[in-house]
């Protein structure tokens, strides 16, 4: 952020409080209010991924079976009581990144597992929040820093979800509808929605019985065979007539299906490798019109991104991979192994630390999209953040529960605000997705 802000005691942090909520899965999670001299109020949670990577920042729970199954974080609330809040009433709520520094240098790990990366997560997005409500700006304005806003981001859909489910396995985690050649926010939401209803009647007529929920609150996969699952997107989308409306792209999260021993990927009932792998993803491509692959391989597989990236013609994104981890992203890119990534500002702690990776990748012409996770709170900032960077996606799940439509609707109202400079980013623009442009000639 780059409000140049006069110091003012009014500014300045009175009071810090923490407390347990619960997020949108009903498990425990912190919840911080940041209080201003001039009473501003700033209030966050931390959210909490089912699918987490290795490198990401520490979530601290209690572990006492008898509170919650474990999952209590009255350690956390006492980290921000005890050591946070002493460290940091007094200064400036609008000097971010000293407080994040403060924050930083007091937990003095890498994955700050001494403080807890929700505990400091929570109390740095309440402190932005603070800072917005004491100059009294929409938050997305406050995190752009006075940068104009020049477009939406375009919302996708992770429609159908991976798993276990009509007894099979689905080896990859998320299949993922993107609004293309859209006029509007609203048409964008219309064309996710309209899919969404479809692709579930589609399903019930196959299977004779009710599309099942799936974990991430699409629908459960049908099919261990990824092919098919991308034949009822295109199947709904002929039903609608949106075959020029939208493309797909697919999270594979690799990782969880990754064999450590065995270096192997548990693949519809047999072990294949990493070259396996990496063809059957791309045959994918050349089938359907896949815009992006997430998490292509396993989190730790540089050599196997950049390869991977070489053979794909889609854009190479990278979640677990990167984990919004500047030193990461920095490796990743410079290896030619992404095209963008997934931000998720839990993963590394602090706003600033997001903001630094995502200064990074920008100045790269690298994709950025950004995520709220499936354990998030319903006051998920990420909305207001992929706004605010000029970020092209936004990753909002599957039409269907509330956290998921308060980030698609807080998009309707943003959009609504930005009036001209409203209108979705154009995907189409972007590498991986520029050869879509001819799909129709290319998938012939």
């Amino acid at each position: 952020m780059r409000w140049e802000t006069v110091k003012m005691n009014s500014n300045k942090i009175k009071n810090v409080k923490a407390r347990q909520v619960l997020d949108s899965d009903g498990r425990p999670a912190i919840e911080v209010d940041v209080i201003t001299q001039n009473g501003a109020i700033g209030r966050s949670s931390a959210a909490t991924g089912n699918s987490v990577g290795i490198n990401e920042s520490a979530v601290i729970r209690d572990g006492n079976p008898k509170l919650y199954g474990g999952k209590s974080v009255y350690k956390a609330i006492e980290n921000v009581n005890k050591i946070i809040a002493p460290a940091i009433i007094g200064m400036d709520v609008t000097d971010q990144q000293a407080i994040d520094d403060r924050m930083i240098e007091l937990d003095g790990t890498r994955y700050k597992t001494k403080l807890g990366g929700n505990t400091i997560n929570a109390v740095s997005f309440a402190v932005a929040r603070a800072g917005a409500a004491s100059l009294r700006l929409p938050f997305y304005r406050y995190l752009a820093g006075g940068t104009e806003i020049k477009h939406m981001f375009t919302p996708i859909y992770n429609l159908i979800n991976g798993g276990q489910y009509y007894g099979i396995v689905q080896a990859f985690q998320e299949f993922i509808l993107i609004p293309r050649n859209i006029n509007s926010y609203e048409e964008a939401v219309r064309v996710g929605v309209e899919m969404f209803y479809t692709i579930g009647d589609i399903i019930s007529e196959e299977k004779k019985q009710p599309a099942v929920k799936g974990e991430y609150c699409g629908y459960g996969a049908p099919s261990d065979d990824p092919f098919e699952v991308f034949e009822i997107f295109e199947e709904a989308a002929s039903r609608l007539g949106y075959k020029d409306k939208v493309c797909y792209g697919i999270d594979c999260a690799s990782s969880e299906f990754y064999n450590t021993k065995s270096n192997t990927y548990r693949y519809r009932n047999r072990d294949i490798d990493c070259d396996e792998l990496i063809s059957i993803l791309k045959k994918l491509t050349q089938r359907f019109p896949i815009g992006f692959i997430e998490d292509a391989l396993q989190q730790e597989d540089f050599e196997g991104h950049q390869k991977a990236h070489e053979c794909i013609p889609a854009a190479l994104i990278g979640d677990d991979f990167i984990c919004t981890n500047i030193e990461r992203a920095r490796k990743a890119y410079e290896m030619h192994a992404i095209d963008g990534i997934i931000v998720k500002p839990n993963q590394v702690g602090t706003l600033t630390e997001t903001m630094n990776t995502v200064r990074f990748l920008q100045e790269k012409e690298q994709i950025l999209i950004a995520s709220g996770r499936s354990g998030g709170p319903l006051d998920d900032p990420t909305t207001d953040l992929v706004v605010a960077i000029g970020g092209h996606m936004l990753k909002t799940g599957a039409p269907r529960s509330g956290e998921r439509v308060v980030s698609i609707n807080d998009g309707i109202h943003i959009s609504e605000e930005l009036g001209d400079n409203g209108r979705p980013f154009n995907v189409m623009t972007l590498p991986g997705f520029s050869r879509l442009n001819n799909i129709e000639e290319e998938l012939k």
